[in-house]
């Protein structure tokens, strides 16, 4: 039995050599990818630290005093952090719970549409608002919620009075809730409708001499094969939680809201960069990322007990 182990090794050695002669120009197109991660995700990890030190610009990361958890303890007594994590998880809660289905839906229903000309208009209508800037977004939703807006305009001229979209803490989160999901709904069902297409055709031809309908084939058929994608996307999307967006807080936010409108990114924004408290901003990204690394370990062990489908 030792003898044959060295054999098994070398024998697993030539295959994998084989197999990397024979797809050469893969393994080269590795490169640049693997450098990118290395490069601005692996190797700027040893700035974590930030967040145990006493940073001093001038002396440096590794010159700057140790202090362990200090500035933990005192992120944690912060009022105003916990305020900007409850509004984090509101805002984070209500895309899940709300904003999740959405892109599937419109994958599904997309999907069921013959006309491939007028399937074409509409993916590229849906895809388009993912391009464009949350700068410019911004100011479109200004021009359209503000009380002066288009929006509100129509309104007064049916009801007398104008919405407080931008000025009243339930408005604002229902106007940041479907800002979000108009710019992403659309680029967000290109996931499923890749995982529809893979579906064997004739699962369908099959149903169709049953007499099934095509509602009843878009859920009894097309919903459970994609059940794997939709899945993973809502294990990594339970993973992200406690994490959010600098940029669509950030332009929609005003300080009327704020008590609404300040999340985890924006506080980390003002106290660590515009206030330079940059080890309390590194110490709040650190314990972000740790606990979104919890949550998707849990979300994936649950998904697997559950319905057998997981990330690994």
């Amino acid at each position: 039995m030792t003898g044959t182990r060295p054999s098994f090794r070398r024998s697993n050695a030539v295959r994998t050599l084989r197999s990397v002669r024979s797809h050469y120009w893969l393994y080269v197109m590795l490169i640049a990818p693997i450098a990118f991660y290395f490069l601005f995700c692996y190797k700027p990890m040893g700035g974590v630290q930030i967040a145990f030190r006493n940073y001093n610009m001038f002396k440096g990361i590794w010159d700057s005093p140790w202090v362990g958890l200090r500035y933990f303890k005192q992120v944690f007594s912060f009022t105003a952090f916990w305020v900007s994590v409850r509004n984090m998880l509101t805002l984070n809660v209500i895309g899940l719970v709300l904003g999740f289905p959405a892109p599937i839906l419109l994958a599904l229903f997309l999907n069921e549409v013959t006309d491939r000309q007028f399937k074409k208009v509409t993916q590229t209508i849906m895809y388009l608002p993912h391009f464009i800037s949350w700068v410019v977004v911004g100011g479109m939703m200004y021009q359209l919620f503000s009380s002066s807006g288009m929006i509100n305009t129509i309104v007064k001229s049916i009801t007398g009075s104008a919405v407080p979209f931008l000025s009243s803490n339930s408005w604002w989160i229902f106007t940041y809730f479907v800002v979000g999901l108009w710019k992403s709904i659309g680029w967000n069902a290109i996931i499923y409708l890749s995982a529809i297409t893979g579906i064997d055709q004739s699962i369908y031809e099959a149903a169709r001499v049953d007499g099934c309908s095509r509602f009843r084939m878009m859920f009894s058929i097309t919903l459970p094969c994609i059940l794997g994608t939709v899945m993973i996307m809502f294990i990594l999307a339970v993973g992200g939680l406690m994490s959010i967006g600098f940029e669509q807080p950030y332009v929609m936010q005003n300080s009327v809201v704020m008590e609404v409108a300040d999340v985890v990114s924006t506080y980390v924004y003002r106290v660590g960069i515009q206030q330079a408290k940059f080890s309390i901003g590194t110490a709040v990204g650190l314990a972000q990322s740790a606990i979104n690394f919890l949550l998707v370990i849990g979300s994936n062990t649950l998904s697997r007990r559950i319905t057998g489908e997981s990330i690994w």
